[in-house]
């Protein structure tokens, strides 16, 4: 549906803002009912799409495409500021159970995609998009329930992988089908390894840099959100104008200056105001995305089907088989499996990023997976959220305020 006779642009200027104030009061009032904030801004930018209000994609040198690879950097940065290589080293099976999720959701979306008559060109990038999990829904769901835990500190740092994953089977989908249908070696290579090493160098030299100058005590906790954020914009810019990946940067720069112990402890979670108003943005502008044409066709919900139970059913099964040698409990697992369920903004931006750099596969995978974008973004939050609660690291969000918690454990 269109806003018939009315100018797109200045319907864009006038009616945006009041989507995403709208978002955010709804959001407001149905969190402390036990409602995902996540969920609420996902339905408003839903509304947005459904009357003809989605901003110009990446493709189209839309601004919004590059604002919301903004806010998903916030989030990675902060995402990559709590994961702790060292777990890594003290206990590999959280690596391993990471990689070994990633590489069976990828052959059994591929596989299963196969058996529901999606052609053959389509299914590796649509698979490679399917293992991201969201950091954004994650991290979001488990500020507002003030969740800390062996199980969400599994989830995220799981996430983290998974999104490592995911870039490189995006752009080992993309180098192939470069090869495959040109037999163009260059660009093979140039959209795949050059833009993964590439994309983790930026961000690895850029916390060099940044470390170097941010020591020092601070007499607001403004200040050093301040400074991460405009170094983030850059990173940001720069990634795109050199066709690189901003959510990888971001995610390296972070775990870097974690390890170099810079992150500054007073920096505010979440990155304050900025961090909630990008929130607010970003996922109504992932609502706003949905392709209504494409929710009435058989193929994209039959699609939708095989992602979701492929992301519910690997990561809860793996995770619960390897709980013990990994070193928690089988109920754990399971709800570490569970948690990792939302899917929505990073694949959409991968899938986005692919479009404007010149892969015609990723508009048809795009295109399938908008039922399953729709349901995992929506209901997604909820099953996190459930998770946390029955891990008992999180209060319910009907009963107040939760206990104040300890530091969160190894994962």
């Amino acid at each position: 549906m269109n806003m018939a006779g009315v100018d797109p642009y200045l319907a864009s200027l006038t009616v945006w803002p009041a989507l995403l104030w709208l978002a955010w009061w709804l959001g407001e009032r149905a969190q402390p009912r036990g409602v995902p904030r996540v969920s609420v801004y996902v339905a408003v930018g839903l509304l947005g799409s459904a009357i003809g209000l989605a901003p110009a994609p990446a493709v189209a040198g839309g601004g919004a495409a590059l604002l919301a690879q903004f806010a998903l950097a916030l989030v990675l940065f902060e995402l990559g500021c709590r994961i702790h290589l060292g777990w890594f080293r003290h206990n590999p099976w959280v690596l391993l159970i990471g990689v070994v999720q990633s590489v069976a959701i990828f052959g059994a979306v591929v596989w299963a995609l196969g058996a529901v008559g999606v052609a053959a060109e389509w299914r590796p990038l649509v698979a490679a998009v399917a293992v991201a999990a969201s950091p954004a829904s994650l991290l979001r769901v488990a500020h507002d329930v003030r969740a800390a835990g062996q199980v969400t500190e599994r989830a995220l740092h799981l996430a983290a992988i998974q999104g490592v994953m995911a870039v490189l089977f995006v752009k080992g989908a993309s180098g192939y089908w470069h090869l495959s249908a040109a037999g163009d070696w260059a660009q093979a290579v140039l959209s795949s390894a050059y833009a993964v090493v590439l994309s983790a160098a930026l961000g690895v030299a850029l916390a060099v840099v940044v470390s170097a100058l941010v020591r020092g005590p601070y007499g607001s906790p403004s200040a050093p959100t301040v400074g991460y954020a405009l170094a983030l914009v850059w990173l940001t810019f720069v990634s795109d104008a050199l066709r690189l990946s901003p959510m990888l940067a971001a995610l390296s720069f972070g775990v870097l200056l974690r390890e170099r112990r810079v992150y500054v402890a007073n920096a505010q979670r979440d990155f304050g105001t900025l961090g909630l108003l990008l929130g607010v943005f970003l996922f109504v502008y992932v609502g706003s995305r949905m392709s209504w044409g494409a929710l009435a066709q058989g193929g994209v919900w039959a699609a939708a089907g095989v992602v979701l139970a492929a992301r519910l059913g690997i990561p809860v099964v793996l995770n619960a088989v390897l709980a013990v040698p990994s070193g928690t409990t089988v109920r754990k697992g399971a709800l570490t499996g569970v948690a990792l369920l939302p899917m929505s903004a990073m694949t959409l931006l991968l899938l986005e990023r692919s479009i404007a750099l010149g892969l015609p596969p990723a508009a048809e995978a795009l295109w399938h997976l908008t039922a399953a974008l729709l349901w995992l973004e929506l209901l997604g939050p909820w099953l996190t959220q459930w998770a946390l609660v029955a891990a008992r690291e999180a209060a319910h969000p009907t009963l107040g305020p939760a206990p104040a918690a300890a530091p969160p454990p190894s994962p």
